[in-house]
């Protein structure tokens, strides 16, 4: 299943949610145009845990390493990383940066970016692999989605044998679903730690602050649904 889009819409353009799109696009750009040398800015600019904490040195980094954890929350390994890392900002996004208000916005994306990269270090410390994409923050946006307004009706794009069609699924079943396989993939990465190039706790990490954080909001704010 792929999510295409919602239908919840906004009472204002999300400004926020598309500046950080057009940010990650542009670094995007960036990283094909540095040509060979794009492999070395993912060591550069992308999160190793073994680096992060201090325990290794593989190359010179232009900012202190623990900013690591924020820059290469604007990277991504290729185009399909990209444009699926995107498409499920702008859906779910808009929406979550409207009830937040958009400077509070700013501080919930970060900071689910924060707690993603955190955790992935968190339990692989000794890794050497860089690890790039906005998933982490993304999945703090899926989890305040999933809170504020779990009843919404979500469009995805669903493929059986050789059938494509359209179906309309409520939030909640959607999201649930996701999050339950990032747990499943997360435990079978601890058992199998070279299988996969994922970071599934990042996205837990970043899941479950972006669900805490907008449950705390929610007992202040009755979320508002507008149809």
């Amino acid at each position: 299943m792929i999510p295409i889009s919602d239908e919840l819409p906004t009472r204002r353009f999300p400004i926020v949610t598309v500046s950080i799109i057009v940010a990650n696009v542009l670094v995007f750009a960036w990283q094909l145009f540095q040509g060979a040398q794009g492999e070395i800015a993912f060591y550069q600019y992308g999160l190793i845990p073994s680096v992060f904490w201090g325990k290794t040195e593989i190359i010179s980094v232009p900012f202190p390493p623990a900013l690591t954890i924020f820059s290469s929350m604007f990277m991504h390994g290729n185009l399909y990383h990209l444009v699926f890392n995107m498409l499920y900002l702008w859906i779910f996004g808009n929406n979550v940066e409207d009830f937040l208000g958009r400077f509070q916005f700013i501080l919930f994306y970060l900071g689910c970016g924060l707690a993603a990269g955190l955790t992935h270090a968190a339990i692989f410390p000794n890794s050497l692999i860089p690890t790039v994409g906005a998933s982490g923050a993304i999945a703090g946006v899926m989890g305040g989605y999933l809170v504020l307004f779990p009843h919404a009706r979500v469009v995805v794009l669903v493929f059986w044998l050789f059938f494509i069609t359209f179906v309309r699924v409520p939030a909640a079943l959607l999201l649930g679903f996701w999050i339950l396989l990032q747990i499943i993939y997360g435990l079978t990465s601890v058992v199998l730690p070279n299988q996969g190039g994922v970071a599934w706790f990042a996205h837990i990490g970043g899941f479950l602050l972006g669900a805490a954080w907008c449950r705390i909001v929610s007992q202040k704010i009755r979320p508002k649904v507008y149809w």
